[in-house]
């Protein structure tokens, strides 16, 4: 009940004016940095920091943190419109968002992309509320292994659950690990495929080969279509909130599931990314109509959105709760927490009570107000679709030029985005898919990263991936999904001829 009483007085710090005009203003700055590609929240989130610094903490941190809720509504704004991913974990969500909006489906898309990541949210912070102290002890046994393992089930998720061709996606998989593996070797301080080139040396940004990827990937397959944008005669009425609303609880189970993978993969150190791609995953094995997945599926639009919010949002708690951020938008609040003096950790509960229950009691209102924001801007948002392609394609280009470029402010970055966007139609013309060298782009090197401590830990010995049982359970679970289309089929082998 002390949690309670607790949260109760945060909400009176909350409501003050000055708190809810700074929650208002963080969530329309924060929709605005998720549209923009290459901004991301992060990025943003450290931009404004200098303008808190004269604020108490417990107004800054809302400030900021609504910031961020507002990043991740943004991003699946133009993920839908554009087929540009304006965050990373927007990237699964214009699987099947993106043919909704070709289908003149746009206001039904945003609006269950919307929902979605509020109840993912929503389901993070009660959680946060409920059981931090459990979630902060089981984090502590996090180690390089079991953060491989981690990794592990990802990738052998995106493999043993998708059912495009093995070989296709093991091959685009491949792809992305080499790509991932360009730059400085943060074990050694060798470096690794740069062929001489000094703009190597931090590797491939994932922002730079998002962009390319998807935005001039999608305008060049669009211009070889003539120029025609198939959802631009999309009529979106208010009513299409209430109808997509009235139709969203048929997916409470995909919606249930993708809470506790985003819950999980927020709370350990993977992040929004692959919660996304694993909850996609396995929505399309386990629906019912998971052979349309790709073809414009509601569902396959609420998995994803709802475990990357699930996921953003509760990486805020090992932030909290021990001082280790479980995300990079969490590393720059973590930044802004010792800045303002606060250390971060078990104490921190103990010590700075208004200012944690503060931050808790925003992320209820600043979710609630971050939907109502971007629903009332449904329609404005689908009536983009009606400007003719001829004229947004352009206007499309700039902005992923300037996206890329504001990355690292380098115009060797704009030609990599357009390199990354040749790559992308060619993928895209021989039908591989683009999703699995994504996901290895992002997590590649920190896989390869987890991995080598490990065996550095263990003196070489791979015993060490099942020398607990967290991790052996982590790294079976990984096998089993690798292995699961084998296992389905020796299973109706030997059944289905003994019903029959």
């Amino acid at each position: 009940m002390e949690e309670i009483a607790n949260l109760f007085h945060g909400f009176a710090v909350v409501i003050e004016p000055f708190n809810l005009m700074l929650m208002l203003v963080g969530i329309l700055l924060g929709v605005i940095i998720g549209v923009l590609p290459g901004l991301g929240g992060a990025n943003g989130v450290a931009i404004l920091l200098p303008l808190t610094f004269s604020m108490s903490p417990t107004s800054a941190i809302i400030m900021l943190s609504c910031i961020y809720w507002g990043a991740l509504f943004g991003g699946a704004i133009t993920s839908i419109l554009f087929n540009i991913p304006g965050e990373p974990w927007s990237v699964a969500t214009t699987f099947d968002g993106h043919p909704m909006a070709q289908k003149g489906r746009a206001g039904e898309a945003l609006t269950a992309a919307f929902t979605s990541s509020f109840v993912g949210a929503l389901f993070a912070v009660i959680m946060i509320t409920l059981v931090a102290p459990l979630v902060a002890a089981f984090a502590l046994r996090f180690g390089p292994a079991e953060k491989f393992g981690v990794y592990f089930l990802a990738f052998c998720s995106f493999i043993g659950m998708s059912k495009e061709p093995a070989f296709k996606t093991v091959a685009a998989m491949m792809i992305g690990f080499a790509l991932a593996a360009v730059g400085l070797d943060q074990m050694t301080g060798q470096l690794r495929l740069t062929f001489g080139s000094e703009y190597l040396l931090t590797g491939f940004d994932f922002l730079i080969a998002v962009i390319g990827l998807f935005g001039i990937g999608e305008i060049l397959l669009t211009m070889e279509e003539g120029l025609s944008f198939k959802g631009r005669t999309a009529v979106i009425s208010p009513r299409v909130v209430l109808e997509t609303w009235a139709e969203l609880p048929r997916y409470w189970i995909t919606s249930l599931r993708s809470c506790i993978i985003g819950c999980w993969m927020g709370v350990t150190p993977a992040g929004a990314t692959p919660a996304s791609f694993m909850s996609y995953g396995l929505a399309k094995r386990m629906s019912k109509t998971g052979h349309k997945f790709g073809t414009g599926e509601i569902e396959g639009v609420v998995a994803p959105e709802t475990a990357a919010h699930a996921a953003g949002t509760s990486a805020l708690l090992p932030m909290l709760s021990l001082g280790v951020p479980g995300s990079p938008t969490a590393a720059v609040l973590l930044g802004g927490l010792l800045i303002w003096g606060l250390q971060p950790g078990p104490m921190l509960f103990v010590e700075q009570k208004e200012f944690v229950w503060g931050l808790i009691a925003s992320m209820y209102l600043g979710n609630v107000a971050g939907l109502l924001v971007v629903l009332t801007c449904v329609p404005l948002f689908a009536a983009i679709l009606r400007i003719p392609f001829s004229i947004i394609a352009p206007i499309i280009l700039v902005f992923c030029a300037i996206g890329a470029y504001t990355v690292h402010n380098s115009t060797f970055d704009v030609m990599l985005m357009l390199v990354f966007g040749v790559l992308g139609y060619l993928m895209k013309k021989c039908n591989y898919p683009m999703a699995p060298m994504v996901l290895a782009i992002v997590l590649g090197d920190k896989a390869e990263e987890a991995f080598r401590q490990s065996l550095l830990t263990s003196q070489g010995s791979l015993s060490i991936f099942w020398s607990n049982g967290l991790v052996g359970t982590i790294m079976a679970l990984g096998l089993i999904v690798l292995l699961w289309p084998l296992i389905q089929s020796g299973w109706s082998r030997v059944f289905r001829p003994a019903a029959a």
